[in-house]
């Protein structure tokens, strides 16, 4: 009550004039929640603690969600000097990616090496959160085929629960909103069969993407990303070694 809550892009989006209406914004506000971002994100003064500095608000941070135990085989990155995404989804498949460097690796992870990946997953969350003020890694001691969307979107299993740790941190009485909708799931990944039997889940495994409620194909994403990927070698250099860690896991496996 007496309180507006205002959206604010992601960061990723933001050009430089809207970067200046956000300090204009911010240094009016009685709060800001926001992830960790770092100083000078892309050329502008977007850092959290730039942000801090520009307004006399209570800053409350929550770690960005990332959980790769549904999608143990994707990717969320960019390189320096490529400022731009695959087409049909902005997301890479290391088994593509490998295959564009010349790397044999497996097609499917074991169910117990992928739960690996998401076990990892939660250990990055629980350091990152001991840095916020809102817990989250907790929320993955049940996963369901609802936690996420994407290796980086959480879907409704997430949001809620955060929004309710949000609100009491804020000292908002009562909880969200549930919208009735699916939050987020403008992109959804394929679901493995191995992803099913190692988090033990109910769906049924699914081959496709969707995508703007639409299926997308999988091997027709896979076919755009290696035309993409072979107009970009400079990309692959720097994705594989940026991507080493999980590459070493479906190399071994």
């Amino acid at each position: 009550p007496g309180r507006r809550f205002v959206r604010v892009p992601p960061v990723h989006d933001l050009s430089g004039d809207e970067a200046e209406r956000l300090h204009t914004l911010v240094a009016a506000a009685h709060t800001v929640v926001t992830q960790p971002i770092r100083d000078d994100y892309r050329g502008l003064p977007l850092g959290t603690r730039q942000i801090a500095a520009a307004t006399t608000a209570r800053v409350v941070t929550l770690p960005p969600v990332r959980f790769a135990g549904l999608h143990p085989f994707q990717a969320a990155i960019r390189v320096p000097g490529i400022d731009e995404d695959p087409p049909l989804v902005p997301y890479h498949d290391i088994r593509t990616l490998a295959g564009a460097a010349g790397i044999p690796v497996a097609a499917a992870l074991p169910p117990t090496r992928g739960r690996a990946v998401g076990e990892t997953s939660i250990d990055v969350l629980r350091t990152r959160e001991t840095r916020c003020d809102v817990p989250i890694s907790d929320l993955f001691d049940d996963v369901t085929a609802d936690h996420m969307r994407t290796v980086n979107h959480p879907g409704n299993a997430v949001w809620l629960p955060l929004g309710e740790r949000v609100l009491r941190v804020l000292g908002v009485a009562g909880g969200p909103t549930d919208p009735g909708r699916p939050l987020l799931a403008a992109v959804r990944a394929p679901l493995e069969p191995e992803v099913v039997e190692a988090w033990s889940l109910p769906e049924e495994p699914r081959a496709n993407w969707i995508v703007d409620g639409a299926d997308l194909d999988a091997d027709e994403v896979e076919a755009a990303h290696r035309e993409w990927y072979a107009a970009r070698p400079e990309f692959v250099r720097a994705a594989v070694e940026r991507l080493a860690p999980l590459l070493a896991v479906w190399r071994a496996a």
